[in-house]
């Protein structure tokens, strides 16, 4: 029953994130966004809903290890597992203001929540200020994009106005998407907490793998399906806004509703937060090199991702392999990515410097 739950709840919350992305990203569009905003908070609202409903179940059940894992384990495989694979199906071309703006914005929050999470809790005022911070974030994408839209507006004309049966489709698909989310989540945390005890693991490993992996699945069906469609704007900037809304909202509102706040494990803080900060900060060199992501640097993400989610269960299970793993990652394979992006972004601002001094 326990593993029949667990499918369950994955697949409610899947079709309950498919539901709310379409008829969110219908009544987005119908107002003129552009793909990129799109994707930056309609679509990766929809997708970051699971991650909330998982958050605030888990702290109602005392259960407050999954909340924080779920939200460093989503943001983590966000990057490394979504980008990667989505990188790896089609070369990602990535918009200007996500490297100059969004990008930027993701890393601060993660060092924000970091900040804030060192003390070893994460209280309700914190996790208010997160959400205030999440509004003004929001608000500032709307008002960039609806300058947008006018100027788009003049150009080509309005677009044909919409009956009151489509509006009510779309706003009956986002209601019955949150309905099929919250049910799911209540599953999965159910589940996992169950598998947790069984296996001996602890709530943080078991959000930051099983849930964070299914919670994530909404983000990898539209990530990679909108790079297939070519529609890679809304694929990068879903992954993107997704994290600052995993930080800035779930967190948040998780945060305000716990009794107490969010108690933060120790392990986390010094090992899986800084994980997370270095995923994010590693997104700005490979997006400024030509303002896109190759194959090859795809790979690389989804590399990494596995040697995580490996040490994870090693060290959850006290493996004999877990100190040779650990020298072979820090003294080997870390540097040789470090020293590989280096040379890529001096070979990509030389080319630059010397295409300005071209023209």
């Amino acid at each position: 029953m326990t593993a029949l739950l667990l499918v369950l709840g994955l697949v409610a919350l899947l079709s309950g994130a498919e539901i709310l992305v379409r008829g969110a990203s219908r009544l987005a569009a119908a107002t003129g966004l552009s793909p990129l905003v799109i994707g930056l908070t309609v679509v990766a609202f929809g997708t970051s809903a699971p991650e909330l409903a998982v958050g605030i179940d888990s702290v109602q059940r005392g259960v407050s290890g999954i909340a924080i894992g779920n939200v460093i384990g989503s943001n983590v495989a966000n990057v490394l597992l979504i980008l990667g694979i989505s990188a790896l199906v089609t070369p990602l071309v990535v918009s200007r203001q996500l490297v100059w703006l969004d990008v930027p914005v993701m890393i601060g929050c993660s060092f924000l929540v970091f900040a804030l999470a060192y003390d070893g809790n994460l209280s309700r005022i914190e996790g208010g200020g997160l959400a205030l911070l999440a509004v003004a974030y929001v608000g500032w994408l709307i008002r960039i994009a609806r300058r947008e839209s006018a100027a788009a507006a003049e150009a080509n004309g309005s677009p044909p106005p919409r009956g009151r049966w489509s509006w009510a489709v779309d706003v009956a698909l986002v209601l019955g998407g949150l309905g099929l989310l919250v049910l799911g989540a209540r599953w999965l945390v159910q589940s996992a907490v169950a598998i947790a005890q069984a296996l001996g693991l602890s709530e943080l490993v078991i959000g930051l793998t099983v849930i964070a992996v299914g919670t994530s699945l909404p983000e990898i069906a539209t990530s990679v399906m909108a790079a297939v469609r070519g529609q890679r704007d809304l694929a990068v900037g879903n992954i993107v806004g997704s994290n600052v809304l995993n930080l800035l909202v779930v967190l948040g509102l998780t945060a305000v509703v716990a009794p107490s706040g969010i108690p933060v494990n120790a392990a986390a803080i010094h090992f899986d937060f800084p994980v997370m900060i270095a995923t994010a900060v590693a997104c700005l060199p490979i997006f400024f090199t030509g303002h896109c992501i190759q194959r090859w640097e795809g790979a690389v993400f989804l590399g990494y991702y596995i040697a995580y989610t490996a040490y994870l269960l090693l060290d959850a299970a006290g493996h004999d392999a877990l100190p040779a793993f650990s020298i072979a990652m820090m003294q080997f394979v870390l540097p040789l990515t470090v020293i590989t992006l280096g040379i890529v972004s001096m070979r990509a601002l030389h080319e630059r410097r010397r295409g300005g001094t071209s023209n």
